[in-house]
């Protein structure tokens, strides 16, 4: 299913992307120098569609730094919160031993014969007979 739905949507872009390319195939100078205009000492000539592609990959990129920079307090906390957890289980595992160790065999409880998970064998939670 997840292939289908990428299909669905990168299909359908690469006719789109390939249909601009053809329409905008003329060459253009992209200068860098904003003194010299008449002669740049630095500049560029190349498709338009080229220049408009790498353009949008440029600002995917820029944006996805963007937000993933912003989100490091978020990851950070998680890992944080995750580390706690499991320092917790830790804690809690050691807890459970010594409490199991720490009780003599008299006052464990027998598990009783006939006896299901909800109650006596052959009957649900509310009693009624299975």
């Amino acid at each position: 299913m997840r292939k289908f739905l990428s299909a669905l949507v990168v299909i359908p872009l690469g006719l789109v992307l390939m249909v601009f390319a053809v329409a905008n195939r003329h060459f253009v100078t992209v200068s860098f120098d904003p003194f010299v205009s008449n002669d740049p000492s630095f500049s560029a000539t190349l498709p338009l569609f080229l220049l408009l592609i790498v353009v949008a990959a440029l600002g995917v990129l820029v944006g996805g730094c963007a937000v993933w920079f912003g989100q490091r307090h978020w990851r950070r906390a998680a890992r944080r919160h995750d580390a706690d957890a499991r320092a917790a289980r830790g804690e809690l595992a050691d807890l459970r031993a010594q409490s199991a160790a720490a009780r003599p065999e008299s006052q464990r409880l027998p598990v009783p014969s006939g006896v299901g998970l909800y109650g006596p064998v052959g009957r649900d939670k509310q009693r009624a007979t299975l």
